[in-house]
C-alpha cells in the first residue's frame, strides 16, 4: 500500500514537471546588445560613484517589451558581465531557470515597472548619505541645482506599515508593491532604515539620479550643520531643471573612468 502510494506520488510530481515548465513567462527576445552593455556599464559607475557596494542593483525595461525588464543576477554590481544579465516579467519571475541566485530584491523593480510606465530604469541602493534621512524626522529636499528631481519630495517607505516586523528586505511582491504605490510619480524613494529606489527615463538618468541623491543628501547634512535655516528649491524651480536635464556629459565621464572607454 505505501509503495503504491509513493509510485502515484512520484508519478503525479513528474507529471507536473512540463507544465511547471510551460508556466514560465515568454521571453521577448535577445535585447540589444548596447542596452546590455550600459547596464553593464551602470553597474560599474553606481559602484565607482559609491552608490552602491557589493549590494545594490540597477534594472532596465527590455528595449522589445515592456513588460519585461534585465537585471543581473545576484552579483556584485562592478562584477556583472553579460552572462549574468537575466529577463524578468513584470511579476520578477525569470523567463528561464537561472540556474544561480537571482537578487530577492527584483521585486522593487518589477513592481515600479507596472505602476510607472513612464519609468525604464530602476536603481535599488544603499549610499551612507541617504540612509540617515530615512530614519531621521529631517526630510530630505533639494539644496542644489543637481538635485532639481528631489524639489517635489523624497518619501519614505515604512516596511512595518506593509508587513510588520520583517528583515526589512523587499522579497515579494506585496512589499513591491507597496513601496511602488508610496512611491507615486517621485523620483526617488528612501526605505527605512535601508537605502533608496531611484527611477529614471533611461539608464542614463537613474545613475545620474542615484549620484546626485547622493551627493544632495550630503549636501543638506552639510548646509544643517552650518547653523541656520536652509534655503532649499522650490518645486517649481525643480520642474524647470528638470525639463531642460541631461546626462550625457556625466555619463561620457563615467563611462570612461568605470569601462575605459
Amino acid at each position: 500500500m505505501a509503495a503504491a502510494w509513493l509510485v502515484c506520488l512520484v508519478a503525479t510530481l513528474l507529471a507536473a514537471l512540463p507544465a511547471a515548465a510551460q508556466q514560465r513567462p515568454a521571453s521577448a527576445g535577445p535585447a540589444d546588445p548596447k542596452l546590455i552593455e550600459d547596464l553593464i556599464t551602470a553597474n560599474r559607475i553606481l559602484y565607482q560613484q559609491g552608490v552602491v557596494d557589493a549590494m545594490g542593483h540597477v534594472s532596465v525595461r527590455h528595449n522589445k517589451d515592456p513588460n519585461r525588464f534585465l537585471i543581473s543576477l545576484a552579483r556584485a554590481p562592478e562584477l556583472v558581465t553579460a552572462a549574468d544579465i537575466m529577463e524578468y516579467d513584470l511579476d520578477s519571475n525569470p523567463v528561464r531557470d537561472p540556474g544561480r541566485r537571482q537578487y530577492s530584491e527584483r521585486y522593487i523593480h518589477g513592481e515600479i515597472y507596472k505602476l510607472r510606465p513612464d519609468v525604464n530604469a530602476v536603481v535599488h541602493n544603499h549610499s551612507a548619505g541617504v540612509v540617515p534621512f530615512s530614519v531621521s524626522s529631517v526630510q530630505l529636499r533639494a539644496v542644489a541645482h543637481s538635485g532639481g528631481f528631489m524639489a517635489d519630495g523624497v518619501p519614505v517607505w515604512e516596511i512595518r506599515e506593509a508587513g510588520g516586523l520583517t528583515d526589512m528586505l523587499v522579497s515579494n511582491a506585496k512589499f513591491g508593491r507597496s513601496l511602488a504605490e508610496k512611491l507615486g510619480n517621485h523620483a526617488a524613494i528612501l526605505m527605512r532604515g535601508h537605502g533608496a529606489a531611484v527611477t529614471g527615463k533611461n539608464l542614463e538618468y537613474v545613475v545620474g539620479r542615484s549620484v546626485y541623491l547622493e551627493v544632495g543628501a550630503r549636501l543638506q547634512a552639510q548646509a544643517m550643520a552650518l547653523g541656520g535655516p536652509v534655503n532649499y528649491l522650490d518645486p517649481e524651480e525643480g520642474r524647470k531643471i528638470e525639463a531642460r536635464r541631461d546626462y550625457i556629459r556625466s555619463w561620457e565621464m563615467w563611462k570612461r573612468q568605470a569601462m575605459g572607454k
